[in-house]
């Protein structure tokens, strides 16, 4: 079975956002799924009072050179056909407990960051071969905003460590998150490996879904990558996404000091 990436983040393409953490989420699950080609949410980038003095927002331009590419991961991943057939059926969910269904909601949009604070980019990629998906986006962000998301990805091994939802299409799943142990990338960095098992009767066989999720800060700029598998991830397949990530960000943001 082929599975296709989640959708990705443009303006008035993503219809829900993440809570903040001082609001904590509806008990109801997000109502609409993102699309599924890769694009950017053009705006302006409003300067940014963490970044370093003489140092200017990322642009839209820069956001989309920093993007890695199925040239760089090899094969077998393509770029994306669309939605992923799972996403809805078992993303879609709804648990009682604030802090997990925050991070369900967060999955479900693809905002972990929340509301983007200047230009972002996303692109998808597809592994036919594993039936898994990598979405991958850059954000111009303020620092201390992803500090706060870091943070509250920090604790939800702990908050979140077990916990069961309800999902529109495959009954109660199990969902288990774990701290993933990631290397020292950028400037601050949180990786969680989610597994969520569902089995809508007892004559079905479980389903498994296990995603490898990251927010790693370089700067004021921020990549978020979430990789997805029903079964099992690709081995190094986020790290690997995450070292090239890091470099062509800072590369991009090189030739733009150079160029100014």
């Amino acid at each position: 079975m082929r599975v296709t990436a989640c959708g990705l983040v443009v303006a008035g393409l993503l219809a829900a956002g993440a809570c903040t953490a001082t609001e904590p989420p509806q008990a109801d699950a997000p109502a609409s799924a993102p699309a599924g080609n890769a694009t950017t949410a053009e705006r302006a980038a409003p300067a940014s009072p963490g970044a370093a003095a003489g140092t200017p927002a990322l642009t839209v331009e820069q956001a989309q050179a920093a993007l890695i590419g199925e040239s760089d991961l090899g094969v077998p991943w393509t770029a994306t056909d669309g939605t992923a057939t799972w996403h809805d059926g078992l993303l879609k969910a709804a648990t009682g407990q604030p802090d997990c269904q925050r991070l369900l909601e967060a999955l479900y949009t693809d905002e972990l960051l929340g509301a983007p604070a200047g230009p972002q980019a996303a692109t998808a990629l597809d592994d036919g071969d594993d039936a898994a998906q990598l979405r991958y986006q850059v954000d111009a962000s303020h620092s201390a905003d992803v500090d706060r998301t870091l943070a509250w990805l920090r604790a939800l091994p702990r908050i979140c460590a077990q916990f069961t939802a309800q999902t529109t299409a495959a009954g109660t799943a199990a969902v288990r998150v774990a701290d993933a142990g990631l290397r020292d990338f950028g400037d601050a960095r949180q990786g969680l490996r989610i597994t969520l098992t569902a089995q809508p009767s007892a004559a079905d066989d479980p389903t498994i879904l296990t995603l490898d999720v990251a927010v790693v800060r370089v700067g004021d700029d921020a990549i978020v990558l979430t990789a997805g598998a029903l079964g099992t991830l690709p081995d190094d397949t986020t790290e690997q996404a995450l070292d090239i990530g890091v470099r062509r960000l800072a590369q991009v943001r090189e030739q733009g000091r150079a160029q100014a």
